[in-house]
């Protein structure tokens, strides 16, 4: 069972959208079963960067964020693929390998946001089963706050587990700010999730994860 007045409202997954993270793929009109991959391209993705407490300059990029919950789960290609599957959307080993590459391969591919946003909305029910009633639709257009959304249902997050994974890469916060991230862009007390509340949760996330697995074995 869904835990809490965020989860409710948000069970269809579709929410707000505003600031354009990498390129988008225009997919067909009509949503198949499955439908294949969009065509790929090898365009290089607007870097999003941010100083860390550490002064040091970091990027977060789709591609970053996909590397971090491949980590984070230990998931394997074909578990990749079979997430994105959970959607009905293809996807090929190659697809999948040339994501996870660093930016400096000459293999690399950018993983655009529609894509992403498949693969959290595969995460989501791979995670927590699927719904009856249609798929959720995937965002042409992510920002951090859609992401961190999307990981707050997919773990099934209430307001103190998200606090307390940030605490392990040591930011404090406060329910009130917390709560201001999963807010409708439209009403007065929204503001938009910076990129080092998201590299935090992943730290975090990384860390709380470890820690789970390390009290199962």
């Amino acid at each position: 069972m869904w835990r809490g007045s965020f989860e409710l409202r948000c069970e269809n997954y579709v929410v707000g959208t505003s600031v354009v993270r990498t390129n988008v793929v225009k997919p067909s009109s009509a949503r198949p079963s499955q439908r294949k991959l969009p065509s790929r391209s090898n365009s290089p993705s607007q870097r999003i960067l941010f100083v860390s407490s550490q002064n040091n300059i970091t990027d977060m990029t789709n591609n970053s964020i996909f590397r971090r919950i491949r980590f984070i789960y230990d998931f394997s290609d074909q578990q990749m693929i079979d997430i994105f599957a959970l959607t009905d959307v293809m996807v090929t080993r190659s697809d999948v390998s040339d994501w996870l590459k660093k930016e400096d391969h000459e293999e690399y591919l950018d993983i655009n946001d529609e894509m992403l946003s498949i693969f959290l909305n595969g995460f989501i029910i791979h995670k927590r089963g699927r719904k009856d009633g249609p798929l959720p639709i995937p965002e042409k257009r992510l920002t951090n706050n859609l992401i961190f959304r999307k990981m707050r249902i997919a773990l099934n997050l209430i307001d103190e587990d998200i606090i307390q994974i940030l605490s392990l890469a040591e930011m404090k916060m406060s329910k009130h700010e917390l709560s201001a991230f999963f807010r409708s862009p439209t009403q007065r007390q929204y503001v938009e999730c910076n990129n080092q509340v998201i590299r935090n949760f992943f730290q975090g996330l990384e860390k709380r994860e470890g820690r789970d697995a390390q009290r199962k074995s």
